[in-house]
C-alpha cells in the first residue's frame, strides 16, 4: 500500500548532520561562554615566549602592535641584539607611543666579550627598571632577557624582584631560550615553542622580513 503523504519523511544524512553539529556548538558554545564569565579578573600579566623554535620575538612584536592599536604606550628593551638593523626596530622607532631601546652587541658568540656583555645588559636593565616602575607604559617587551639571565649577566633575583613590583596593571612580555624555572613559576602565560623545520637547515640564511 502506498504510504504517499503519510508518516515520517526519510531519513536525510545532511540534516541530521547539520543538526548535530548545531548542538556540538552550541554546547561547546555554552562552556566557552561560562568560562569567559568566570574570568572576569584585570591585571597586568607576564608572558615568557621560550624554547628553540622560531618565532619568540615575533609573538612579543604582534602584541606591540596589537597594544598600539588600542593607543597604548609600549616599551621595548631588546638584550643582546644590536650588531644588525632589525625590521622591528626600523618600524616602531618611527612610532611615538614606542621607547625603543637596543641594549646589546650582538650575540654572545659573535662578542666573545663577557665583560662587554654584562656591561651593555647592565645598561639595558637601567632601561627596562625605569620602564617597570612607569604606571604609563601599559606594555614592555624584554626581548631576549632570557638569554641574559642564562648567562647569569644580570642578577635573576633583582628581574623577579622588579617584575613583581611593576604597577598593577601594566603587562610585560619576556623572551628568549631556556627561560629559568622562576620565571616560568611567576608568569602568567608560558608559550614553549618547538622547532619542527627552519630553513636554515637547508643553507637558507636570515632574510628582512621573516628574520631581519
Amino acid at each position: 500500500m502506498s504510504q504517499s503523504g503519510h508518516g515520517s519523511p526519510p531519513p536525510d544524512p545532511a540534516r541530521d548532520a547539520e543538526r548535530r553539529h548545531r548542538l556540538r556548538m552550541q554546547r561547546r558554545k555554552a562552556a566557552v561562554d561560562a568560562r569567559i564569565a568566570a574570568a572576569s579578573g584585570k591585571r597586568g600579566v607576564l608572558l615568557v615566549l621560550t624554547g628553540n623554535g622560531k618565532g619568540k620575538s615575533s609573538s612579543a612584536f604582534g602584541m606591540v602592535a596589537r597594544a598600539l592599536g588600542h593607543d597604548l604606550r609600549v616599551g621595548v628593551v631588546q638584550f643582546i641584539k644590536g650588531r644588525y638593523a632589525t625590521g622591528e626596530e626600523t618600524f616602531f622607532r618611527r612610532v611615538p607611543q614606542v621607547s625603543f631601546h637596543v641594549a646589546g652587541e650582538g650575540f654572545t658568540w659573535e662578542t666573545q666579550d663577557r665583560t662587554r656583555d654584562v656591561r651593555a645588559a647592565e645598561a639595558g636593565w637601567e632601561r627596562a627598571s625605569a620602564l617597570l616602575r612607569d604606571p604609563t607604559v601599559a606594555l614592555v617587551v624584554l626581548d631576549e632577557l632570557n638569554i641574559v639571565l642564562r648567562y647569569r649577566y644580570l642578577a635573576l633575583a633583582d628581574i623577579l624582584a622588579a617584575l613583581r613590583a611593576r604597577p598593577v596593571t601594566q603587562h610585560v612580555v619576556v623572551t628568549g631560550r631556556g627561560a629559568p624555572a622562576e620565571l616560568l613559576e611567576l608568569a602568567d602565560t608560558v608559550t614553549d615553542m618547538h622547532p619542527v623545520k627552519h630553513a636554515f637547515d637547508a643553507g637558507i640564511g636570515a632574510q628582512p622580513g621573516i628574520e631581519l
